[in-house]
């Protein structure tokens, strides 16, 4: 059965349970083309730096790249792929996951699941792991290229077909780092970390590092870790300028050559020009106004959005601001009025524009009326920050964010919002610290070192790529040879 006829809109299909031959795709001088299968974690912000790598790696006219997931995620970006003429270097493969009456289909994405069925989410793709195993049967890829929290699984079904595997992480290297020192040294609780005065939890953060230290002390972590059964590289999302040192004591710990692979930032659709977000920025003087976003998976509590709320009010500060909530809230048609403290949308006027749902993040950040960006430092988010030269605002919420923030004022393109003593947000240093860095002479140095990284990015252009693309190819060549031996 041949590719094309698997192949409908871009959209791989496993149709009839037929088994495609691998069959060898030529460039003109007569090299082969590659086939990569990536698989990322069930996350827009998993699948966003897989999709843009994919792209670049496309681009490059030696590999045809598959991109699996499940059908709702892949119906997402679909469209994208397209761009309006219906092709795509990139084909599109589904991985189908169980449904229940728990989670539908619906549910098999991050974005927008209810909190407490993200178990549900996770036992569901582990349960599919047959059809991976076809998938990889089906396609007979060169390389798979998996995302570090999908469970190992995947790289042990490659393996076991004698297909390398690379791991791929969407988080920071710092972040990275950071763990990996407490997997290799739980006994020193992280204390003894290289870089701890810049990269640590803060106090009121212990039950985010006491949950880690709990996980590195499982004996069977570090051995059922991504990076242990990465085939000689790992790729990480990031730049050597700003986490080199991070990169290279990753490498000295895990054995394995880190390859950074740039920021990975999605160009901004220019379908969203004339959206009335476009609009309303364009009424704003330059620099004046902040974006304010939590990312696509973090719910504030009703205590956070008012202390924000409050917080906003006091800085005079022009603002857009994305409020999000789980998908069993959609059908309530949330109220921002009755979602926000009494009267605040009359107070703001103009000044604000609160949303409820999604907003063209990129574009919004490109926009030269934007000063700065109240983020929750997401890694995705942080690095289109420093694209496109915004100043951070910095006010992690979980997970890897208070790392990532630690690494914003390191590098010196944002400051944090410090919060109470008991970890409680505070109105009146969201305040303060918004007016620093976007208006007040002493953030000068913040908005400095924003504009100058955004020009240093732009000059350093796709220069990663190039060692990505040189790994992979040594990496499929060593694979070629062996088969030979073999015969």
């Amino acid at each position: 059965m041949s590719d094309s006829n698997n192949v409908i809109n871009g959209l791989v299909t496993l149709a009839n349970d037929h088994v495609n031959t691998h069959t060898a795709i030529l460039h003109d001088n007569g090299q082969n083309i590659l086939q990569i299968l990536m698989f990322p974690w069930l996350a827009h912000g998993h699948v966003s730096p897989f999709l843009e790598l994919a792209q670049k790696l496309a681009n490059t006219k030696n590999f045809t790249i598959y991109l699996c997931s499940t059908p709702v995620i892949l119906t997402s970006i679909k469209k994208k792929l397209e761009g309006g003429n219906n092709s795509s270097p990139i084909k599109l493969v589904e991985l189908h996951l169980q449904e229940s009456t728990t989670l539908p289909s619906c549910y098999h994405t991050t974005n927008g699941l209810p909190p407490h069925l993200m178990d549900n989410l996770k036992q569901a793709l582990n349960n599919s792991i047959p059809n991976f195993k076809k998938i990889l049967d089906v396609l007979k890829p060169d390389l798979l290229i998996h995302d570090d929290c999908i469970p190992s699984w995947a790289a042990d079904a490659a393996l076991e077909r004698h297909i390398p595997a690379i791991d791929f992480i969407t988080i920071s290297t710092a972040m990275t780092c950071f763990c990996y020192h407490m997997y290799k040294n739980p006994q020193g609780k992280g204390n003894d970390f290289p870089f701890i005065d810049s990269i640590h939890y803060r106090p009121y953060e212990k039950h985010q590092s006491e949950q880690l230290i709990a996980y590195a002390q499982n004996p069977h972590v570090l051995k059922e870790s991504s990076i242990y059964r990465s085939s000689d590289i790992v790729l990480i999302k990031g730049m050597k300028d700003i986490e080199g040192k991070y990169s290279e004591y990753l490498s000295e710990m895990c054995g394995k050559k880190i390859v950074l692979v740039g920021a990975l930032v999605q160009e901004p659709n220019q379908d969203d020009e004339n959206s009335f977000i476009i609009k309303w920025l364009n009424g704003k003087n330059e620099k004046s106004t902040i974006f304010v976003s939590f990312g696509s998976e973090y719910y504030l509590s009703d205590e956070e959005r008012e202390e924000i709320a409050h917080g906003l009010e006091l800085t005079k500060v022009n603002f857009v601001w994305v409020l999000r909530f789980p998908k069993d809230f959609i059908d309530k048609e949330i109220n921002l009025q009755e979602s926000l403290p009494k009267g605040f949308l009359t107070r703001i006027g103009d000044r604000g524009l609160v949303l409820n749902g999604w907003a063209p993040q990129a574009k919004i950040l490109k926009h030269p009326s934007i000063g700065g960006f109240v983020s929750h430092c997401g890694w995705n988010s942080v690095m289109e920050s420093m694209k496109y030269g915004v100043p951070i605002i910095a006010m992690p919420m979980h997970l890897d964010q208070p790392i990532n923030s630690r690494l914003v004022e390191e590098v010196g393109v944002g400051i944090e919002v410090v919060r109470s003593d008991n970890g409680k947000l505070l109105k009146e240093k969201l305040a303060e610290v918004i007016d620093k860095v976007v208006i007040k002479e002493e953030g000068k140095f913040v908005r400095m070192e924003a504009k100058n990284l955004r020009e240093n990015m732009a000059l350093s252009g796709d220069e990663e790529m190039d060692e990505v693309v040189k790994e992979i190819l040594r990496l499929c060549t060593m694979k070629e040879a062996s088969k030979k031996k073999e015969f």
